[in-house]
């Protein structure tokens, strides 16, 4: 094994991993499937072993995968910094970044990973906060870009790249949801899965109560893991630990929720315009987010739960 290994293949050793398939890593590096098949026997070859198990049309990585996805990945990052240490026309500076809190667990770490690889003179300076806070920002030029959520009506956006679906959730070990008054965490009262969601129990007339009120996804999400309320969120929002609440229990389906990408009127340059496109490609790229919450089927005889004492509502903070 004298012979340097080909980056090329590399590449495109990463896109298969990356995108779960050699159909999909094709589109990524622009080439044939064919191509693709051969680049990664030759790989194998190279290496005289094999990279992945083949069941049907799923793609699984070898334990000798595994440990070269690593030094793959190390490769064709240095490879990246080393080309943009000697180009000249590298781009340099800094761009203005805002996005709410739980987009940022989900979304960021690709978005980032993508634009630092190519652009790793470019400084970010990243904002997290409520969607309605960002298009306010990116109104009066306080942001250059900002990932935000239709989650408010003064927020119109024109540029979606990715729906979501909004979900009713609970914890996965309380039934919180059988409660005869339902207990809710939500956004701020002009929050729009707040009203999507308060909207759909009214039209089945079912009695709930908002306990806890906060802009920050996390204080909903400690809320609803702590067994303490039901939630509405999006799909990418889950957590280990809580489970989506179906028809089968008598929750109504929600409107899907729209993510976009909100630019300031003096955003232009080739920096911002390579972000735009790193984050439009990161988040139509990503698969749905690995939970446990998906909807289970709950025997029809329940426990009979003692109706509580409506408590008092716990607002934290104002926004979201």
């Amino acid at each position: 094994m004298s012979s340097p290994l080909d980056l090329d293949q590399l590449r495109t050793f990463v896109a298969i991993v990356d995108t779960g398939s050699f159909t999909r890593a094709a589109d990524e590096v622009f080439k044939t499937q064919s191509a693709v098949s051969m680049q990664m026997r030759r790989l194998e070859e190279r290496l005289e072993t094999s990279l992945f198990e083949r069941n049907g049309r799923a793609v699984r990585l070898t334990e000798d995968g595994a440990r070269l996805l690593t030094y793959a990945r190390r490769m064709l990052t240095l490879s990246q910094e080393t080309l943009s240490a000697f180009d000249q026309e590298a781009m340099a500076g800094h761009v203005r970044i805002g996005l709410p809190d739980d987009y940022a667990e989900r979304f960021l770490p690709e978005i980032l990973a993508r634009f630092a690889r190519s652009n790793p003179l470019v400084e970010l300076q990243i904002a997290c906060e409520p969607s309605s806070n960002l298009a306010e920002h990116i109104d009066k030029g306080r942001l250059d870009v900002a990932l935000v959520s239709a989650c408010a009506r003064d927020i119109h956006l024109s540029d979606v790249v990715r729906r979501e679906p909004l979900h009713f959730v609970t914890s996965a070990a309380h039934d919180i949801h059988n409660r005869s008054v339902l207990p809710l965490a939500l956004g701020r009262p002009d929050c729009m899965w707040r009203i999507e969601g308060c909207e759909a129990l009214d039209r089945i007339g079912r009695s709930y109560q908002v306990l806890f009120t906060s802009w920050s996804a996390q204080i909903v999400t400690s809320a609803v893991l702590a067994g303490l309320a039901v939630g509405v969120l999006p799909e990418c929002a889950l957590r280990p630990g809580m489970r989506v609440l179906g028809e089968y229990e008598g929750f109504p389906r929600l409107r899907d929720t729209e993510i976009g990408i909100m630019k300031a009127r003096n955003a232009e340059g080739p920096v911002v315009a390579a972000l735009v496109e790193h984050m439009r490609e990161s988040l139509q790229n990503l698969m749905p987010a690995e939970t446990q919450a998906k909807p289970s089927q709950i025997p029809e005889t329940r426990a009979a739960i003692r109706p509580q004492r409506p408590r008092t509502p716990l607002a934290v903070a104002a926004g979201w």
